[in-house]
């Protein structure tokens, strides 16, 4: 009979307890380099600094004056974040369709394999989606607003080329990754491969690419808000303005409005799944 202290012995627990080790032998050389040290909150005056600043947040600012500013900021914001997602939509769908490996509209082809334009095109789309996404938006939107000025026209191209790289890159995979039987059948019935993309592989996509565009288009806010402190205009731009000018109440009033809108794009992004995923 096996003692029961063997039998109830994890088989798991000295991996994890490795694992475990090594995470910890990974963080402590990252903590060092990144120089992280908490006691710098508390020290000399810094608490005391830190405490008026905070306590100038109470009341939020609410003249007649600031609450029209912050509602056409607010506004402002909202178009950058729509009028990015949209031009990063336009670049992303025909990219990903091109990128796609064999149920693209460019791609499927009768016999199962695709057409040597086909491939010849896959890569450098690939290529393409690799670099708009890799350089992050809030450097596109300094590059931008060196070379068009301040404003929401820099956030806009800025969240429209990052975006437009990581949407491609998604709906790709998305493509990809639904089950090919409907399109190999409508393809032999005798339908275009335009017919057989349209009604074998988005019937299938739709959810997952909905889901994923209202999130994306979520993050386009939050951006938009960060992109304001480099002058993309929207809520980050006055953000700047008045912690610059310690206007601690209007910086609350900000914070709330900004909480509002990415409550707002959750509620729509839960509305949407209920109804169309």
């Amino acid at each position: 009979m096996l003692n029961p202290a063997i039998a109830q012995r994890d088989p798991s627990a000295g991996p994890r307890l490795l694992v475990t080790l090594l995470a910890l032998a990974l963080l402590w050389p990252g903590l060092t380099l990144s120089e992280l040290d908490l006691s710098v909150l508390f020290d000399g005056s810094n608490a005391d600094t830190m405490a008026v600043f905070l306590s100038g947040f109470w009341p939020p600012a609410h003249d007649e004056d600031f609450l029209l500013l912050l509602w056409q900021a607010t506004w402002e914001t909202l178009a950058i974040a729509t009028a990015g997602m949209t031009l990063a939509l336009v670049v992303a769908l025909p990219c990903a369709i091109l990128a796609t490996r064999a149920l693209s509209i460019s791609a499927i082809s009768r016999g199962g394999r695709p057409h040597w334009w086909a491939q010849s095109l896959r890569w450098p789309v690939r290529g393409l989606l690799i670099v708009l996404r890799s350089v992050p938006e809030i450097v596109w939107a300094l590059l931008f607003v060196r070379a068009v000025g301040l404003g929401p026209t820099a956030g806009v191209l800025a969240i429209a080329i990052t975006y437009a790289g990581m949407l491609g890159k998604v709906y790709a995979e998305i493509f990809e990754s639904v089950d090919p039987l409907p399109t190999r059948a409508l393809l032999g019935g005798g339908g275009s491969r335009l017919q057989a993309f349209a009604y074998g592989v988005l019937p299938q996509a739709a959810g997952e690419m909905l889901s994923y565009t209202v999130y994306r288009w979520e993050c386009a806010i939050r951006a938009s808000v960060v992109m304001g402190f480099v002058g993309a205009g929207g809520l980050g731009q006055q953000l700047d303005l008045s912690m610059r000018m310690f206007a601690g109440g209007e910086v609350a009033s900000m914070l709330l409005t900004f909480l509002a809108l990415v409550l707002m794009a959750d509620l729509i992004s839960q509305l949407l799944r209920r109804r169309f995923v």
